[in-house]
């Protein structure tokens, strides 16, 4: 066998090899776990395979790959016109994936560019029946709305809108400023209320401070009138005990002394009540009868 020969035998040899590598890279492909893929045989789809390796015929079978993690779009600034005919500028986002990839890659050709574009005839649409302040205060209630009539047409695309979410909403400028003048007025009275408040606050309780107080000083008045009270009785009782056991002669002896005291005063005239004699008598019995026994 010539050298020519051997050559010749080893360039097929090397071209069948390059061959079955791209027959095998054709027919066999590995399809993640979030992929999987739509599978045409000369033309006519056959239905999604995956995930794991998947073999297809060569020449006879080809296959689009879609992704079914969850995906956004982001939708730039569109201008539209609320109930009340105010110009507002809107942003926001869908999150979108897809349901079911047959119907993804059959029914959709570019369903990005197709969502955007039923996105912003959503928008001007739902904005179109809301007010301005109700645009800026329901925000949240605009993305549900938005969310559902997506929902409803992509979901013939296989497709399904999970959420949608408003970013930015910018209102014409001179109702920016009356917002912002809105908002400054705000603040100024809540400022206001909320000093009004605490001066209240303070004021209540200083005289809750005093009202107790006042009680206080009243319960220790009556509780110092209480005791002087039960010390004045007392004091009569030990009075009017001791007076039991004084006998007439000890009360003559106390007259006397009486008299005395008057005696020893600079007054030139005494006054004497006529019971004063009745007072002496007793003293002057006791006196003669101790004249008698002597």
């Amino acid at each position: 066998m010539g050298p020519d020969l051997l050559l010749m035998i080893s360039c097929i040899a090397f071209l069948f090899v390059i061959f079955a590598l791209v027959i095998l890279s054709m027919a066999l492909k590995i399809v993640r776990e979030y992929q999987r893929l739509v599978v045409f045989r000369l033309g006519k789809c056959v239905g999604q395979r995956g995930p794991g390796l998947i073999m297809l015929w060569p020449f006879i079978e080809n296959a689009t790959k879609v992704d079914l993690r969850e995906q956004f779009l982001e939708v730039p600034h569109q201008t539209t016109i609320t109930k009340d005919n105010a110009s507002i500028s809107v942003d926001f986002l869908i999150y979108w994936r897809v349901v079911d990839p047959v119907a993804s890659v059959i029914k959709a050709q570019n369903f990005a560019a197709m969502s955007q574009g039923i996105a912003t005839t959503t928008l001007r649409a739902v904005i179109g029946d809301i007010m301005l302040d109700d645009v800026l205060a329901q925000r949240e209630h605009i993305n549900t709305l938005l969310r559902t009539k997506l929902d409803e047409v992509t979901e013939r695309w296989g497709n399904k809108v999970t959420a949608v979410e408003i970013r930015e909403i910018v209102p014409p400028r001179e109702i920016q400023e009356a917002m912002t003048r809105q908002m400054s007025a705000e603040r100024t009275r809540r400022a206001v209320v909320t000093e009004a408040e605490g001066k209240k606050s303070a004021a209540v309780t200083v005289a809750e401070g005093d009202k107790q107080a006042a009680i206080l000083r009243a319960e220790g008045e009556k509780q110092s009138r209480i005791l002087a009270a039960q010390g004045y009785s007392e004091a009569l009782q030990q009075i009017f005990s001791a007076a039991k056991d004084i006998d007439a002669k000890t009360m003559s002896l106390q007259y006397l002394d009486a008299l005395k005291a008057l005696g020893a005063s600079p007054a030139t005239k005494l006054v004497f009540p006529m019971e004063f004699t009745n007072l002496l008598k007793p003293l002057l019995a006791y006196t003669n009868a101790s004249t008698e026994q002597k």
